[in-house]
């Protein structure tokens, strides 16, 4: 028998959804947040041979990369990707212009159920803005797009966050 996939609501067959989750900066939620890349890591396989045993190669675990990930929000009056962005390199400014302190920050994402309550949380570690879009394209013929800006971060790994347990639904 498999085990269950839902361990505190074993009514529950169908898993989250992936519209209702929820994204923290430093403390904050994003505002107007509408789309989030994939987390992904990689491990690179490093093959090698016995001498004893060329015939047979051996396959173990070698350097891990953790992917970019994008962040996309409906464009508003919210300035927390440009600010962030602003402090790893603001423009103008060169080097100085660099926060040492608040370049690299801690992101939360919350998967949430259909009642918005956190189901699932991941921490990014010492992640930092790599790209900003500040203004999306414009087309004047097109009434039915909305504007989005977006951040890419770069960050050091992301682990579960073992506190948020799977909330007991009705």
């Amino acid at each position: 028998m498999a085990a269950p996939m839902f361990p505190a609501n074993a009514h529950r067959y169908d898993p989250y959804r992936t519209f209702k989750f929820q994204v923290v900066i430093n403390g904050k939620a994003v505002a107007g947040l509408s789309k989030m890349g994939a987390l992904k890591k990689t491990t690179e396989v490093v093959n090698w041979r016995a001498a004893g045993d060329p015939s047979h190669q051996r396959a173990m675990p070698g350097g891990t990369k953790f992917e970019n990930v994008t962040l996309e929000q409906g464009l508003s009056h919210d300035p927390v990707f440009e600010e962030w962005a602003n402090s790893v390199n603001n423009v103008g400014e060169g080097d100085a212009g660099m926060s040492l302190v608040n370049f690299r920050r801690d992101v939360v994402v919350n998967v949430m159920n259909l009642q918005g309550t956190p189901a699932i949380s991941y921490h990014l570690r010492r992640a930092w803005v790599t790209e900003y879009q500040a203004l999306p394209e414009f087309d004047a013929n097109n009434m039915n797009t909305i504007g989005i800006q977006s951040i890419t971060l770069a960050y050091e790994g992301f682990v579960r966050d073992a506190a948020v347990a799977e909330p007991a639904e009705a």
